[in-house]
């Protein structure tokens, strides 16, 4: 059941966006060289909390870190520790705060010091393929348009879309119906109406588009290897367009 948010329940959320979009803006300015994914969570958790919000992502089915820190060929659901960032390496952070009882999510992949034009290129396009799809995000059009515009923007671009990951509404839990897949036809799924909050979150490849999880149970990476970008924001569609409300 997608449940729709009062205009009180989206004020709620653009203040737990607001966390989620301040703290991966301070990670940015972190993420270098020689700093450590557990440092870059250490960062996460304590800026979070002093904004009186709670990792979302913190314990959540076991999770032991407040961000997803996914490194290269890493899609999703990295695991924060001793891990070094290396001068070239991509980083996909992926963060959640709850405030007030509601929940913002969003993801950004960063470069680490100088990258390749390769890197560069795949990062540029996953988060032009994200405002691609925010594009066909109004009133009265169906969820798959905006699943359908993300994955030809990409895929026109040379990259595939991930398929096993995708999508969610979000509210007072971090994951709501409806699933919100980055690929698909055009013209299916729920019609799109006033106060549905989703998070849109286009994760894709330079290479095929097949993943599979490492044994620690939550890391996923691309099975032949190859970079992986994410980029995610948590969306509220309204009268007059969709609004970001996990952009600074």
């Amino acid at each position: 059941m997608i449940i729709i948010k009062k205009s009180k329940e989206i004020e709620y959320m653009r203040h737990s966006g607001r966390v989620v979009g301040k703290t991966l803006a301070k990670l940015q300015e972190y993420v270098k060289p020689g700093i450590t994914t557990g440092e870059l969570d250490r960062i996460a958790e304590e800026y979070i909390r002093s904004q009186n919000a709670i990792p979302s992502f913190k314990g959540y089915y076991g999770f032991p870190a407040s961000i997803c820190a996914s490194v290269n060929n890493e899609v999703v659901h990295g695991i924060p520790g001793k891990k070094v960032l290396q001068e070239g390496d991509i980083i996909s952070i992926d963060c959640g705060a709850i405030l007030n009882g509601y929940h913002g999510d969003a993801a950004r992949t960063f470069a680490v010091g100088k990258i390749s034009k390769e890197a560069e290129d795949l990062i540029k396009i996953t988060k032009k393929s994200f405002f691609k799809g925010i594009e066909k995000a109004i009133i009265g059009n169906r969820l798959s348009d905006i699943s359908s515009e993300i994955q030809k923007y990409a895929e026109s671009h040379g990259y595939s879309i991930v398929r096993d990951y995708v999508g969610h509404g979000i509210g007072t839990q971090m994951h709501e119906d409806p699933e919100i897949p980055n690929f698909g036809v055009s013209g299916r799924g729920p019609k799109l109406v006033e106060g549905m909050v989703l998070a849109i979150e286009p994760m894709v490849n330079i290479g095929k588009y097949n993943v599979r999880v490492q044994q620690n149970n939550w890391t996923v990476v691309t099975e032949d290897g190859t970079l992986s970008a994410h980029y995610e924001n948590t969306v509220a569609i309204l009268n007059d367009g969709p609004e970001l409300l996990t952009l600074c």
